[in-house]
């Protein structure tokens, strides 16, 4: 039977109303174990409370299941310290977790907890004396020393994790001014410990966090694991101030995000990969200087505004709005995911099911691949965007039993923001027949580009000595001998400029690149439009008239995700 567990707010002394609740529940709900938050006691003022306290430790007040507390803003009674450490609990089936403690449950369940307030600076730390266990004040190196943690299904803290709202769309029902206050290294210790549920108080106020997952990490470990932030208030002053839920100690992390999940709030990417002050220095030449001004003109000329930054990028991991039903996949250095508002709409390609118009994603919140500071992170980052691209060159050939090619384009450009791979499929024919690379040519002649230039070799991509460009990957699946005898459409691929195709592992492919000069005004939709009129689709040429509703933006992407599952390399980083 799965583990049924309750919750309560702050009690601050309704110790009898609470136990005896508590009694009324257990034989109907059989709870394994209940946990307490914030303070149990009251400040001992008045002589009920002082009752109670006394029944409670002489075991008058029945505790109904094994029942965990820490810390909240109040030193615990003296009495009741001293029957902690004389007794190791309180009364039977009540237990002090401790100021910072662990328990694994008889069930296999595994709690942690923080308890009271982070200390300031000048205060005298009551580690010194003898009692400091049971006083309401906690260290950083308290929450640093529980990161060695590996498994936790509970996290209870008396304070919010700092910015544990970004990315909600949820509100505090009820008082806001009783939130209490955020603390950095309480976010440190769950995007460290990513426990299963994250349980704080809040007393006057509710609140309810959609789930947040995290980045998979390289220690081989499976799923996406989520956590669910929850904050009660006190006994007593709302109806939602328990809260009851099963947990199943054995069960694995899904093996796709969950349906409603937001990205963790502190953004596992970065985390992981802190930004160099090379690239903050990049970012800053887009700001606003003295040089974006003309002293010679008498009008106020408009302030130009910096370039988005990592929250604010739609193409980042931690823009906490990021659209997360769209993702299909994460790696270590990039992820894939579906377009939004795409060329082809879902039936256009009848193999696949849907649009199959894909963005190929790196990490680093950079205008260029080429702007990646580490030469490490930039080998493996554009290593992996193109193993997507091979994952997906499967995925299409499968499907498609050969019909299908692929466009993959790009616009780099140092004055981007964020730097992205388009992904198409394209009809085997149309590439054969060089119409892609012809329509590239003519729209960039219509609108007075440079000439497109073939790459005579893949090792020779990064020998362009161009300092903006557009590239585009043109990949058609390898030819059957029944295709290549004699017809005509291999001549017409590979000439005259035979050098300009060479085998892949799934196929062959082409690779042609734009140079943008500094004084043309390059349109970022380009790719778009040539591959939209290539395809007859001239009337979804710009993205806005293509949007879906989220309820078909994911239908889309689970059924990519079902198609590409045995083509994904993360699959098998994970096992």
């Amino acid at each position: 039977m799965v583990p049924k567990c309750i919750v309560f707010g702050s009690l601050n002394g309704q110790i009898r109303p609470v136990f005896t609740k508590l009694a009324k529940l257990q034989p109907k709900q059989n709870f394994s174990f209940a946990i307490i938050l914030g303070d149990l006691f009251g400040d001992n003022s008045t002589e009920a409370e002082l009752e109670d306290i006394n029944a409670l430790i002489q075991g008058n007040i029945p505790v109904a299941c094994p029942t965990y507390f820490t810390l909240g803003n109040r030193p615990l009674p003296a009495q009741v310290v001293e029957k902690i450490e004389a007794d190791d609990e309180v009364c039977p089936n009540l237990f002090f977790l401790g100021k910072r403690g662990t328990l694994k449950t008889t069930e296999g369940i595994r709690i942690v907890a923080l308890g009271g307030t982070l200390e300031t600076e000048g205060r005298s730390k009551p580690e010194s004396n003898a009692i400091g266990k049971f006083q309401p004040t906690y260290s950083e190196s308290d929450a640093r020393a529980l990161f060695g943690i590996h498994k936790t299904d509970i996290l209870i803290t008396n304070q919010w994790p700092k910015d544990v709202r970004l990315g909600s769309s949820q509100t505090v029902s009820g008082d806001e001014g009783t939130v209490p206050s955020e603390v950095q290294c309480l976010a440190d210790v769950c995007a460290t410990l990513k426990p299963r549920y994250h349980f704080s108080r809040s007393d006057g106020g509710h609140f309810e966090r959609e789930p947040f997952f995290y980045m998979p990490s390289e220690d081989g470990e499976n799923g996406y694991r989520t956590t669910r932030f929850i904050s009660l208030p006190s006994f007593g002053s709302r109806k939602d101030a328990l809260y009851a839920f099963n947990l199943d100690p054995a069960a694995i992390p899904p093996v796709s995000i969950p349906v409603g999940c937001t990205i963790c709030p502190w953004s596992a990417v970065q985390s992981k990969r802190n930004m160099l002050p090379s690239q903050k220095e990049s970012f800053q030449r887009f700001a606003p200087s003295d040089r974006d001004r003309d002293p010679g003109h008498k009008r106020r000329h408009k302030q130009r505004v910096p370039p988005p930054g990592p929250e604010q990028c739609f193409f980042c991991l931690s823009n906490p709005n990021i659209a997360t039903h769209l993702i299909g996949s994460i790696g270590n250095d990039s992820y894939i995911t579906t377009a939004k508002g795409p060329l082809p709409p879902p039936n256009f390609f009848p193999s696949l099911g849907f649009p199959g118009h894909m963005l190929i994603i790196p990490f680093e919140h950079t205008p260029t691949i080429d702007l990646i500071f580490d030469p490490t992170s930039r080998a493996s980052t554009f290593a992996e965007m193109q193993r997507y691209r091979e994952s997906l060159h499967q995925m299409l050939n499968e499907r498609s039993g050969g019909k299908l090619g692929s466009v993959t384009w790009e616009v780099s450009r140092s004055g981007g923001i964020h730097t992205h791979w388009q992904f198409l499929p394209m009809p085997v024919e149309k590439i054969r027949k060089r119409l892609v690379e012809a329509a590239f040519q003519t729209e960039a002649a219509n609108l007075g580009y440079e000439k497109f230039r073939t790459v005579p070799s893949p090792d020779q991509i990064d020998k362009h000595n161009m300092d903006d460009y557009f590239r585009a990957f043109i990949w058609t699946p390898a030819r059957s001998n029944a295709e290549t005898e004699g017809e005509g459409e291999a001549d017409l691929w590979s000439a005259p400029d035979h050098k300009g195709v060479y085998k892949t592992g799934s196929g062959e492919e082409k690779i042609t690149m734009l140079p943008i000069k500094p004084d043309n005004r390059f349109d970022l939709q380009f790719g778009r439009r040539v591959m939209g009129k290539l395809l007859l689709l001239d009337q979804r040429l710009d993205w806005k008239d293509c949007t879906q509703t989220e309820e078909e933006e994911t239908n889309d992407a689970e059924a990519f995700k079902e198609a590409f599952k045995k083509h994904d390399f993360t699959m098998e980083m994970e096992e």
